[in-house]
Parts: structure tokens; sequence; C-alpha cells
């Protein structure tokens, strides 16, 4: 029987999510001593559970041009660290004050907010460390230049800067050209380096790095609108956190600018471009193309 394209997904994402928690457990095993309950801490974040698509992208663009799982994981596995070390300092109560992730109680609710400050902190930093010391089979010039990609998306001109936007926008009137700031650098720039730093380390050629970079802008755009909808329409049981919470703290959103049904129509459009973009890879790609599909479609 020939699987049907959300079976394919399914199965897809699974096996690369396990390969990524394998990897992990490998790179960031149990401490004991004095070190014990900040590695608690971490762990207790990184194996929250979770999709882990951005990993999985890294891989599946690494995929598309011919290149191995194996020799971008310690790529995949540190934009994890990153993005879960994001996600708790954004659940602390003087950011979003969010008392749940991924059905489980937020870090801080566990450990406390000193705690789970450094354990954010420790992430960041151990990420890098796994980026600087672990990567095989990839050039020193290739290495540096994905260290350099992922730490400007992670930091002032990435992803703090568009946090640091979202704060200054909660509560105020803001235009399409200061929400998409915000977007494009929450959570596009994070999306978009995943599958950059995959090519990269696979020895993708220049038009090839377009095409992908033009996917990861798209989709990561797309993911984020996709957030912002299903904070209005879903609920916590499913996304494992609170819901309504964007517009309680009056979020800078597309849905609060322009309305659910044209975020959605929004999001159609970015999915449908973003699979035009990469028209020109062959069935290697086809994981990509159905993770673009996914984020016009996810109900959680």
């Amino acid at each position: 029987m020939v699987k049907n394209r959300k079976m394919l997904l399914e199965e897809y994402l699974e096996t690369k999510k396990n390969l990524v928690d394998r990897a992990l457990e490998e790179y960031f095993p149990e401490r004991d001593g004095f070190s014990s309950e900040i590695s608690e801490s971490m762990r207790y974040s990184l194996f929250a559970g979770g999709k882990r698509i951005r990993p999985v992208l890294c891989v599946a663009s690494a995929e598309a041009v011919g290149g191995r799982e194996d020799a971008v994981l310690p790529i995949a596995c540190a934009i994890e660290m990153i993005h879960t070390y994001s996600l708790i300092h954004d659940d602390l109560p003087l950011m979003d004050d969010d008392d749940y992730r991924r059905g489980k109680p937020s870090n801080h609710k566990v450990f406390g907010e000193g705690v789970a400050v450094l354990a954010g902190d420790a992430l960041l930093t151990e990420a890098f460390s796994l980026l600087s010391g672990k990567t095989t089979g990839i050039s020193p010039e290739k290495s540096l230049s994905i260290i350099h990609e992922i730490s400007t998306a992670a930091g002032f001109q990435g992803m703090i800067g568009g946090q640091v936007a979202d704060l200054r926008a909660e509560g105020k009137e803001v235009g399409m050209e200061e929400v998409n700031y915000i977007h494009i650098n929450k959570t596009q720039a994070l999306i978009t380096v995943s599958i950059r730093a995959g090519a990269i380390a696979a020895g993708a050629g220049k038009d090839d790095l377009n095409a992908l970079s033009e996917y990861g802008r798209k989709t990561g755009l797309a993911f984020q609108i996709a957030d912002d909808i299903l904070d209005i329409e879903s609920s916590r049981e499913i996304l494992g956190k609170n819901t309504g919470s964007d517009e309680d703290s009056k979020k800078a959103t597309y849905p609060a600018l322009i309305g659910i049904e044209e975020s959605k129509k929004r999001t159609r459009k970015l999915v449908e471009d973003a699979l035009s973009d990469i028209n020109r890879f062959d069935e290697k790609a086809l994981p990509l193309r159905m993770i673009a599909r996914f984020i016009a479609e996810r109900k959680s």
C-alpha cells in the first residue's frame, strides 16, 4: 500500500526526532556532584518533548543537497539547545510569564527563577561548545561560517532583537512593519539558519543555498503566523502550553492586526511560495516539502 503524505511525514519526523534525541543524550548526559542541579534543570527542558522542527529542518536541508545526517547532527543539536534556552527564558515571569511548556510546568515553576535563568544561559553556551568541538568532516572555514551565522541569528540582530521588539510592542498599536520585524527576528531567523547551516555543512552550492534560504525565510514566517493563530484557536491540552496569552498581553501579532482569516491566507501563500523556491531539487527534498505543508496545516 502506498503511504499517504501525512503518514510519510509522521514517520520522517518521528525518525529524525529520535535521531536528534539520541544524539542529545550522547552530547549531554546526566551529571552528578555539584553540577547535578543545573544539569537536571537543563535536561528537564531539553528533553521535555516537542517535534524538534529546527534540528529536523537542519538535517532535511543537508539531505536535500546530498549530505549525510550524521555529519550535521552536532549542528542540529546545538540549534535545539539554543531554541530550548529561548523557551526557558520566554516563560519567565518578567517575560511572557507562562506556567506550562510542552504539557509540563515551565522550568522556573520547577527549579525556581534563578536556576531557570542559569539553565538557559548554560544551554546557550553549551550549544557553542558543541558547535566548536564536535563537528567532524566539515572544513574549519565552513564551521566558522556556521558558528557565525547561528550566533548572528540567535543574537541581537536576530532572535534577541525580535524578543525585545516583542516586549516593547505589548499593549501598543503597531503597524505591519513592526510586526514583521518581530516575527522575522523572533522566529524566522533561527528557522532559516537551521536550514542554511545544514546546507552549508553538506557543501551546498550558491544557487542551492540561496533557494533553501528563501524557503527558510518563508516557512519561518509562516510558522510564527500559524503559531499566533493557534494561540487563539487551539487549547492548552493540544498545544501543551497556555493559550490566549497573546491577546491577554496585547501582543503584536498578525491576527491582531489583520484578523484570523487573512492571517491564514498569508500563511498558505508563504508556504506556496516556499515550495516554489525549492522546485529545483529532486525527491531528496521531499521532507522539506512535507514540512512546509505541515506548517500551513498544523493543529499543534
